[in-house]
């Protein structure tokens, strides 16, 4: 019987990747998201190539819905907490509590919720592994970033909190905190679908991450053996090498 892994957020970018390198890996992988249409189609094609996959929508803000996703899970080996989001870019001041309310909900209480309610079957595996997708977000704050840093520095004290609690447990806790990415929808969404916003976030940055550079690097801590837990893995482009210092090409 394969390990079983559950991928939330696996609809698109980082989630979608990661989803399909644990399937190749071996993983029979549930991909949870509230799109149906895409996790379904990406199901069919990870079948199609020789892989086990289910698709299984879900909004990880509703903690009954999650319950509810739980209950249908028989084994969780592995757990990746990838959903999450950044709304809005204005500054303290003038920021929409309603943006920094969903940030909250889905990046710190959907990871709550889906943790919370697959927890007893990852204890359950003997191996468990819990992935926490963070973001160097998490560690320095830059303008315009007040409400989404906030959350990733609440995820950040998630993983670092799970450590400690699941000391004595076979569960392994390991974040992940990627830099500068390129995807699809991330600064899109953030920027409200204006295109040309979100295209100068990565203006003259010759090769920010991609998302199967970030799901490549899931795929590698989460299969190392049991014993070894990777604590926080930090991985940013070479061109970034802090937050606020990015080499942009003229």
């Amino acid at each position: 019987m394969r390990p079983v892994a559950v991928v939330t957020g696996a609809s698109s970018g980082i989630g979608a990747e990661t989803a399909t390198r644990l399937a190749r890996a071996g993983y029979r992988v549930i991909l949870a998201a509230r799109r149906a249409g895409r996790i379904e189609e990406l199901a069919s094609q990870l079948r199609g190539g020789g892989g086990q996959a289910e698709a299984a929508v879900l909004d990880v803000t509703d903690r009954a819905a999650v319950q509810r996703f739980a209950s249908t899970v028989d084994r969780c080996d592995v757990l990746v907490n990838n959903a999450g989001g950044a709304f809005g870019a204005e500054p303290v001041a003038t920021g929409d509590p309603a943006d920094w309310q969903a940030m909250y909900d889905v990046n710190v209480l959907g990871t709550l919720h889906v943790t919370q309610a697959l927890l007893p079957r990852l204890i359950a595996s003997g191996a468990g592994t819990i992935v926490i997708m963070s973001s160097t977000a998490g560690f320095i704050s830059y303008e315009g970033g007040g409400g989404y840093c906030a959350a990733k520095h609440a995820e950040h004290a998630i993983a670092g909190t799970l450590r400690l609690e699941l000391y004595d447990q076979p569960v392994r806790v390991i974040e992940i905190a990627p830099g500068m990415v390129r995807t699809d929808e991330f600064a899109v969404n953030r920027y409200r679908g204006d295109a040309d916003q979100a295209a100068a976030v990565y203006a003259g940055v010759a090769e920010p991450l991609t998302a199967g550079d970030v799901a490549d690097t899931v795929a590698w801590a989460v299969t190392r053996p049991p014993h070894v837990n990777v604590d926080l893995l930090v991985l940013r482009p070479r061109a970034q090498a802090a937050q606020h210092k990015v080499h942009r090409q003229q």
